[in-house]
């Protein structure tokens, strides 16, 4: 028998009929190409199986004892046995004995008396059937490995990315310290006790809680593009120069929209173009660069105006000592419904706890260290 190239000659065939006549028939077909192993009732040919694992089994249905269709269902409901293809060979040729054959799991069935030559056929297309599916699946598993594995170079690429391009801008403002990385731990505080507001339920997809906490540090991005007479001023700044202050959200924004007219629009880029515009927006309007008020801020800049602000409270500044944590607490919620989003700060309120702590443990200096701690 001409055999396909590529396929394997090595299969492992289990032919199990209660009549040794047709063993012997079977074995002198399929012997000479496969390893045929055979069992004469049901119970020996599930034993069997514990030592060698065929590729396909022939299987008589009328034997005593077991028969082959509750042989058929042992084999499909065993894990290790369940893909092994089947074939019925019965004098049974009664329609509802072949449709019952089929749903016990079985890939063919063959009417006794049978031509070897269709045996040998039918066994054959089987087997290479079951090659072809074992090839698609290692492709497939080949695949899946080859996308997680590109996903994860790009994963780091962004991760190293965001960074890169917030350490770039804290190292423009020395006062900030680990501002980025406090405010990062705080927005991811917010969003996973807002994921049980409804009105959150739609911007607060699993992608979004990934992406949101690692956009946030780009809220100050556009620092870079603050002249160092301002950004690094001691002092309070004049009105002008406030103004020009004021321009790092929409340096921060134009260059995300760079990239996106460069790489095309994904969500990553559009927290970040968020986070950088719009979280010196306030509740009531007042804040900039637009004056935008309520549910016209985008999340993004309602949870980091939040953030921003606790930890510029709790962090000495030039014009300013560090405000204890209650201290800070108190004008956070004094601010709800002007400055901040009223859902935010009341979400803010349960986890107070836990930016108390974490402000504690990445404080600037020790002064702070020892105003959060009263």
């Amino acid at each position: 028998m001409d055999i396909p190239v590529g396929f394997s000659e090595s299969k492992n065939i289990l032919v199990v009929d209660d009549t040794k006549a047709n063993l012997d028939i079977l074995v002198e077909a399929l012997g000479d190409t496969y390893n045929v192993s055979v069992a004469l009732n049901g119970k020996t040919a599930l034993e069997s199986i514990d030592d060698v694992l065929p590729d396909l089994i022939l299987l008589d249905i009328m034997m005593p004892g077991m028969d082959g269709f509750a042989v058929c269902q042992a084999l499909k409901s065993d894990v290790r046995t369940q893909d092994i293809p089947i074939i019925f060979l019965s004098a049974m040729d009664q329609i509802d004995a072949k449709t019952r054959g089929f749903r016990a799991g079985a890939v063919d069935y063959i009417t006794k008396p049978f031509e070897i030559l269709e045996i040998r056929a039918r066994v054959r297309n089987h087997l290479l059937i079951g090659e072809a599916k074992m090839y698609l699946t290692r492709q497939n598993e080949i695949l899946e490995r080859k996308v997680k594995e590109r996903t994860n170079e790009l994963q780091v690429t962004q991760d190293v990315t965001i960074r890169s391009l917030a350490s770039l801008a804290e190292t423009r403002d020395n006062e900030t310290g680990r501002h980025i990385q406090r405010t990062q731990y705080y927005v991811r505080l917010l969003s996973e006790q807002l994921i049980s507001k409804r009105q959150y339920s739609d911007l607060l997809t699993p992608r979004a809680l990934e992406l949101l906490p690692k956009s946030a540090p780009l809220h100050d991005v556009g620092k870079v593009g603050v002249p160092d007479s301002i950004l690094l001023k001691p002092g309070k700044l004049t009105d002008e120069e406030f103004e020009i202050m004021k321009t790092h959200t929409k340096l921060g924004r134009n260059a995300f929209l760079q990239a996106e007219a460069d790489l095309g629009s994904n969500s990553f880029l559009k927290h970040a173009k968020e986070f950088a515009y719009t979280h010196h927006e306030k509740w009531d309007g007042t804040g900039y660069p637009e004056g935008r008020s309520g549910l016209q801020i985008p999340l993004e800049g309602r949870l980091m105006a939040l953030a921003d602000v606790y930890d510029a409270l709790v962090s000495r500044r030039v014009y300013k000592p560090p405000f204890t944590h209650s201290e800070a607490v108190s004008t956070i919620l004094n601010d709800s419904g002007t400055h901040f989003d009223p859902v935010v700060v009341a979400a803010f309120e349960i986890v107070q706890e836990d930016f108390r702590r974490f402000a504690l443990k990445h404080a600037d200096s020790e002064e702070e260290k020892e105003t959060l701690k009263a």
